[in-house]
């Protein structure tokens, strides 16, 4: 009884949430820095050298935008056709390995 009742109002409740896409996409594109973790993988990749700590110095203590992040990609040591594929990359098009983790719950 209350159990059905519990259950009706949470279905009822949850259809009524609503993704605000404006206000994400907004947050992902004020936080470049969530590129850092498949950039820091293509330098080791690639050899270069202490990749988490040349990151790590860009990110400390303030926000990196668009320009910051490709200006970075740009001073790697790395073939330009890899320094083209990381600069086409935005924080919303980046997925890591979501779909995997999907597959796996």
């Amino acid at each position: 009884g209350h159990t059905l009742i519990a259950l009706h109002s949470l279905t009822r409740g949850i259809n009524k949430l609503e993704a605000n896409t404006d206000s994400m996409a907004a947050d992902l594109d004020a936080n470049w820095e969530v590129l850092a973790e498949p950039i820091q993988t293509v330098m080791r990749r690639y050899g270069v050298e202490q990749p988490y700590e040349k990151l790590k110095a860009l990110t400390r203590g303030q926000r990196i935008d668009q320009v910051g992040m490709q200006a970075f990609i740009d001073t790697l040591d790395l073939p330009d056709a890899v320094k083209a594929m990381l600069r086409e990359m935005t924080p919303a098009s980046y997925i890591g390995n979501a779909a995997e983790q999907a597959r796996n719950i």
